[in-house]
């Protein structure tokens, strides 16, 4: 294998996987995605600010149409990870109601999404079930 690079930005692989957002350092909101200005307090600096890898389904909803390529059913939701939102997909859990919840309890965890020629991994993140904990609903 020729390596692995993360999706996204925010994704930070080494040493154990987990999220870093971008947080105002006037109003402390977290962002994922680069800014110029803070959307709630409009200052202009920001500090990296590491995600719990743990969280709670906050929302969710079982996507059964996407666009082509694209498998269905899956498990679309929000996760309040120690107090910041993230909005990632559930993985390594049936889509459906008997297995997701409000208030689960989920882990962050990558997947591997798409190898290039050179065998580079593209790593996405998505969240799942803690073991033995029950789906809250």
């Amino acid at each position: 294998m020729a390596g692995q690079i993360p999706l996204v930005d925010y994704l930070v692989l080494d040493p154990e996987p987990r999220l870093v957002a971008h947080e105002c350092d006037s109003c402390g909101a977290r962002f994922f995605d680069h800014r110029n200005a803070c959307a709630s307090c409009g200052s202009l600096s920001f500090h990296d600010a590491e995600v719990a890898t743990t969280g709670e389904v906050r929302a969710f909803t079982i996507v059964a149409l996407a666009a082509p390529g694209i498998p269905v059913p899956f498990v679309a939701a929000v996760v309040d990870c120690g107090g910041t939102s993230v909005r990632a997909n559930l993985i390594n859990v049936p889509p459906d109601p008997e297995h997701v919840g409000l208030g689960m309890k989920v882990r962050l965890a990558t997947n591997v999404v798409g190898v290039d020629t050179e065998g580079t991994e593209a790593i996405g993140f998505g969240f799942e079930p803690l073991e033995g904990a029950s789906n809250g609903g």
